[in-house]
Protein backbone atom coordinates (compact mmCIF):
# COMPACT_ATOMS: atom_id res chain seq x y z
CA UNK A 1 0.00 0.00 0.00
CA UNK A 2 1.30 3.15 -1.34
CA UNK A 3 1.73 6.06 1.51
CA UNK A 4 -1.10 8.68 -0.57
CA UNK A 5 -3.18 5.13 -0.12
CA UNK A 6 -2.76 4.94 3.70
CA UNK A 7 -3.44 8.23 3.89
CA UNK A 8 -6.78 8.48 2.95
CA UNK A 9 -7.38 4.97 4.28
CA UNK A 10 -6.87 6.85 8.04
CA UNK A 11 -8.98 9.63 6.83
CA UNK A 12 -11.76 7.30 5.39
CA UNK A 13 -10.86 5.74 8.99
CA UNK A 14 -11.58 8.72 11.12
CA UNK A 15 -14.42 10.24 9.16
CA UNK A 16 -16.26 6.69 9.86
CA UNK A 17 -15.39 6.81 13.67
CA UNK A 18 -17.06 10.63 13.72
CA UNK A 19 -20.41 9.39 11.89
CA UNK A 20 -20.14 6.86 14.91
CA UNK A 21 -20.17 8.80 17.32
CA UNK A 22 -22.13 11.26 16.27
CA UNK A 23 -24.47 8.97 16.20
CA UNK A 24 -24.28 7.05 19.49
CA UNK A 25 -24.44 10.55 21.12
CA UNK A 26 -27.26 11.38 19.07
CA UNK A 27 -26.25 14.63 17.55
CA UNK A 28 -29.01 17.01 16.66
CA UNK A 29 -28.23 18.84 13.30
CA UNK A 30 -31.95 20.63 13.87
CA UNK A 31 -30.86 21.94 17.46
CA UNK A 32 -27.65 23.24 16.14
CA UNK A 33 -29.26 25.42 13.12
CA UNK A 34 -31.62 26.32 15.97
CA UNK A 35 -28.78 27.37 18.06
CA UNK A 36 -27.80 29.57 15.20
CA UNK A 37 -30.96 31.40 15.10
CA UNK A 38 -30.59 31.88 18.93
CA UNK A 39 -27.20 33.50 18.58
CA UNK A 40 -28.53 35.72 16.17
CA UNK A 41 -31.04 36.67 18.56
CA UNK A 42 -28.65 36.63 20.89
CA UNK A 43 -25.86 39.13 19.33
CA UNK A 44 -29.05 41.74 18.22
CA UNK A 45 -29.80 42.04 22.03
CA UNK A 46 -26.32 42.29 22.89
CA UNK A 47 -25.34 45.13 20.99
CA UNK A 48 -24.87 47.86 20.77
CA UNK A 49 -22.47 47.74 24.10
CA UNK A 50 -24.12 48.75 27.25
CA UNK A 51 -21.47 51.06 28.61
CA UNK A 52 -23.55 51.94 31.66
CA UNK A 53 -21.27 48.78 33.32
CA UNK A 54 -18.39 51.92 33.62
CA UNK A 55 -21.17 54.56 35.84
CA UNK A 56 -20.75 54.91 38.90
CA UNK A 57 -22.70 52.34 42.13
CA UNK A 58 -24.20 53.58 44.78
CA UNK A 59 -21.66 51.50 47.08
CA UNK A 60 -20.85 53.50 50.62
CA UNK A 61 -17.09 52.35 49.94
CA UNK A 62 -17.22 54.62 46.40
CA UNK A 63 -18.65 58.07 48.00
CA UNK A 64 -15.38 59.67 47.92
CA UNK A 65 -14.03 57.54 45.18
CA UNK A 66 -13.15 58.79 41.67
CA UNK A 67 -16.61 57.67 39.41
CA UNK A 68 -14.53 55.00 37.20
CA UNK A 69 -13.70 53.41 40.22
CA UNK A 70 -17.01 52.53 41.82
CA UNK A 71 -17.91 51.38 38.05
CA UNK A 72 -19.24 47.66 37.94
CA UNK A 73 -16.54 47.41 35.19
CA UNK A 74 -13.34 48.71 37.70
CA UNK A 75 -14.90 47.05 40.64
CA UNK A 76 -15.34 43.33 39.57
CA UNK A 77 -12.03 43.75 37.39
CA UNK A 78 -9.64 44.84 39.52
CA UNK A 79 -11.27 42.10 42.08
CA UNK A 80 -10.78 39.44 39.25
CA UNK A 81 -6.74 40.32 38.92
CA UNK A 82 -5.97 40.41 42.35
CA UNK A 83 -7.95 37.15 42.88
CA UNK A 84 -5.80 35.87 39.85
CA UNK A 85 -2.48 37.57 41.46
CA UNK A 86 -2.41 36.18 44.69
CA UNK A 87 -3.28 32.71 43.81
CA UNK A 88 -0.84 32.97 41.06
CA UNK A 89 1.68 33.62 43.93
CA UNK A 90 0.89 31.21 45.75
CA UNK A 91 0.23 28.38 43.67
CA UNK A 92 3.42 28.82 42.72
CA UNK A 93 5.17 28.99 45.86
CA UNK A 94 3.26 25.81 47.08
CA UNK A 95 4.00 24.09 43.62
CA UNK A 96 8.12 24.52 43.61
CA UNK A 97 8.45 21.99 46.66
CA UNK A 98 6.01 19.03 45.26
CA UNK A 99 7.37 19.77 41.96
CA UNK A 100 11.39 19.52 43.19
CA UNK A 101 10.58 16.18 45.01
CA UNK A 102 8.22 14.52 41.81
CA UNK A 103 11.57 15.45 39.32
CA UNK A 104 13.36 11.90 38.87
CA UNK A 105 16.71 13.52 38.13
CA UNK A 106 16.85 14.93 42.31
CA UNK A 107 16.66 11.67 43.25
CA UNK A 108 14.07 11.81 45.93
CA UNK A 109 13.26 8.22 45.85
CA UNK A 110 9.46 6.61 46.05
CA UNK A 111 8.18 10.60 47.69
CA UNK A 112 8.47 10.92 43.99
CA UNK A 113 5.16 9.32 43.13
CA UNK A 114 3.68 10.02 46.24
CA UNK A 115 4.49 13.90 44.88
CA UNK A 116 3.00 13.15 41.02
CA UNK A 117 -0.04 11.50 42.56
CA UNK A 118 -1.14 15.09 44.39
CA UNK A 119 -0.38 16.49 41.82
CA UNK A 120 -2.65 14.81 38.97
CA UNK A 121 -5.17 14.86 41.48
CA UNK A 122 -5.04 18.55 41.85
CA UNK A 123 -5.43 19.04 38.11
CA UNK A 124 -8.24 15.70 37.78
CA UNK A 125 -10.58 19.08 39.10
CA UNK A 126 -10.54 21.93 36.91
CA UNK A 127 -10.28 25.25 38.86
CA UNK A 128 -14.64 25.68 38.28
CA UNK A 129 -15.18 22.18 40.27
CA UNK A 130 -12.49 23.74 42.93
CA UNK A 131 -14.52 26.79 42.86
CA UNK A 132 -17.66 25.09 43.98
CA UNK A 133 -16.26 23.61 46.58
CA UNK A 134 -14.67 26.50 48.25
CA UNK A 135 -18.36 28.09 47.86
CA UNK A 136 -19.42 25.29 49.94
CA UNK A 137 -17.15 25.44 52.24
CA UNK A 138 -16.06 29.10 53.13
CA UNK A 139 -18.97 30.72 51.43
CA UNK A 140 -19.64 33.06 48.59
CA UNK A 141 -17.33 35.79 47.82
CA UNK A 142 -13.14 36.11 46.61
CA UNK A 143 -11.80 33.98 49.79
CA UNK A 144 -13.48 31.02 48.04
CA UNK A 145 -12.16 32.44 44.49
CA UNK A 146 -8.55 32.77 45.32
CA UNK A 147 -8.57 29.00 47.03
CA UNK A 148 -9.67 27.05 43.99
CA UNK A 149 -7.28 28.89 41.99
CA UNK A 150 -4.59 28.84 44.75
CA UNK A 151 -4.90 24.69 44.36
CA UNK A 152 -5.54 24.47 40.79
CA UNK A 153 -2.39 26.38 39.98
CA UNK A 154 -0.25 24.20 42.54
CA UNK A 155 -1.27 20.89 40.04
CA UNK A 156 -1.14 23.02 37.07
CA UNK A 157 2.61 24.45 37.46
CA UNK A 158 3.77 21.73 39.77
CA UNK A 159 3.78 19.05 36.33
CA UNK A 160 4.74 22.13 34.15
CA UNK A 161 7.79 22.96 36.48
CA UNK A 162 8.93 19.60 37.36
CA UNK A 163 8.98 18.90 33.02
CA UNK A 164 12.08 21.84 33.44
CA UNK A 165 13.89 20.45 36.25
CA UNK A 166 13.83 17.03 34.41
CA UNK A 167 14.80 18.95 31.08
CA UNK A 168 18.23 20.78 32.10
CA UNK A 169 21.46 19.28 31.54
CA UNK A 170 22.38 16.24 34.06
CA UNK A 171 26.51 17.49 33.75
CA UNK A 172 25.77 20.18 36.40
CA UNK A 173 23.79 18.34 38.58
CA UNK A 174 26.28 15.96 38.80
CA UNK A 175 28.97 18.10 39.01
CA UNK A 176 27.51 19.33 42.33
CA UNK A 177 27.11 15.67 43.75
CA UNK A 178 30.23 15.08 42.89
CA UNK A 179 31.62 18.35 45.44
CA UNK A 180 29.49 16.96 47.86
CA UNK A 181 26.43 19.20 47.56
CA UNK A 182 23.44 18.42 49.32
CA UNK A 183 20.32 18.18 47.60
CA UNK A 184 18.56 21.26 48.61
CA UNK A 185 21.98 22.93 47.70
CA UNK A 186 21.63 21.39 44.40
CA UNK A 187 18.42 22.49 43.86
CA UNK A 188 19.26 26.00 44.96
CA UNK A 189 21.72 26.47 43.28
CA UNK A 190 21.82 24.45 39.82
CA UNK A 191 18.04 23.59 38.88
CA UNK A 192 17.19 26.67 39.86
CA UNK A 193 19.10 29.19 37.93
CA UNK A 194 19.14 26.60 34.85
CA UNK A 195 15.43 26.34 34.96
CA UNK A 196 14.76 30.08 35.72
CA UNK A 197 13.36 31.37 32.44
CA UNK A 198 11.10 28.67 32.10
CA UNK A 199 10.00 29.21 35.58
CA UNK A 200 9.34 32.62 35.06
CA UNK A 201 7.56 31.81 31.37
CA UNK A 202 5.17 29.73 33.57
CA UNK A 203 4.35 32.23 36.12
CA UNK A 204 3.15 34.81 33.46
CA UNK A 205 0.94 31.95 31.75
CA UNK A 206 -0.82 30.95 34.89
CA UNK A 207 -1.17 35.05 35.55
CA UNK A 208 -3.12 34.56 32.25
CA UNK A 209 -4.95 31.71 32.77
CA UNK A 210 -6.10 32.56 36.09
CA UNK A 211 -7.59 35.81 35.20
CA UNK A 212 -9.52 34.32 32.41
CA UNK A 213 -10.88 31.88 34.41
CA UNK A 214 -11.18 34.00 37.45
CA UNK A 215 -14.08 35.13 35.15
CA UNK A 216 -15.83 31.56 35.10
CA UNK A 217 -15.17 30.53 38.76
CA UNK A 218 -17.12 33.79 39.25
CA UNK A 219 -19.88 32.18 37.29
CA UNK A 220 -20.46 29.83 40.98
CA UNK A 221 -20.17 32.54 43.59
CA UNK A 222 -16.70 32.84 43.69
CA UNK A 223 -16.42 36.68 43.37
CA UNK A 224 -14.99 39.02 40.86
CA UNK A 225 -16.03 40.25 37.12
CA UNK A 226 -18.11 36.97 37.09
CA UNK A 227 -20.47 37.65 39.46
CA UNK A 228 -21.85 40.70 37.49
CA UNK A 229 -21.48 38.41 34.13
CA UNK A 230 -23.44 35.95 36.11
CA UNK A 231 -26.27 38.29 37.24
CA UNK A 232 -26.87 40.03 34.03
CA UNK A 233 -26.86 36.52 32.06
CA UNK A 234 -29.67 35.81 34.75
CA UNK A 235 -31.58 38.76 34.33
CA UNK A 236 -31.57 38.59 29.85
CA UNK A 237 -29.53 41.71 30.08
CA UNK A 238 -26.91 40.93 26.78
CA UNK A 239 -25.57 43.86 26.35
CA UNK A 240 -24.10 44.30 29.37
CA UNK A 241 -23.03 40.65 29.22
CA UNK A 242 -21.71 41.51 25.88
CA UNK A 243 -19.75 44.62 27.64
CA UNK A 244 -17.94 42.23 30.35
CA UNK A 245 -17.01 40.08 27.49
CA UNK A 246 -15.39 42.43 25.97
CA UNK A 247 -13.69 43.98 28.76
CA UNK A 248 -12.50 40.71 29.66
CA UNK A 249 -11.27 39.93 26.28
CA UNK A 250 -9.11 42.91 26.78
CA UNK A 251 -7.66 42.81 29.65
CA UNK A 252 -6.28 39.54 28.71
CA UNK A 253 -4.76 40.61 25.65
CA UNK A 254 -3.37 43.81 27.70
CA UNK A 255 -1.88 41.16 30.34
CA UNK A 256 -0.77 39.28 27.39
CA UNK A 257 1.29 42.01 25.91
CA UNK A 258 2.66 42.66 29.27
CA UNK A 259 3.53 38.81 29.92
CA UNK A 260 5.26 38.65 26.63
CA UNK A 261 7.40 42.29 27.26
CA UNK A 262 8.31 40.84 30.58
CA UNK A 263 9.43 37.14 28.75
CA UNK A 264 11.96 39.02 25.84
CA UNK A 265 13.23 41.40 28.53
CA UNK A 266 14.06 38.93 31.18
CA UNK A 267 15.33 36.69 28.80
CA UNK A 268 17.24 39.12 27.18
CA UNK A 269 19.02 39.84 30.18
CA UNK A 270 19.48 36.42 31.64
CA UNK A 271 21.29 35.35 27.64
CA UNK A 272 23.75 38.68 28.65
Amino acid sequence: MTEKNKTQLSLLITIFILFVFSNNLNLDTGSIIEGGRNSKDFIQEALPLDMSIFDAQPYPVCEKKITFFCSVAWLGLSETFQMAYIATILGFLLAVPLSVVASSNLNFGKIKFISRAILSFIRVLPSLVWAIFFVVAVGLGPLAGVLAMTIYTVGFLGKLQYEAFEGISNHPIESARAIGMKKWQIVHHVVFPESANNLMSQLLFMLEYNMRHGAIIGLVGAGGIGYYLNLYLKLGIYDRVMSILMIMFVSVMLIDSISNALRKKYFNETKQ
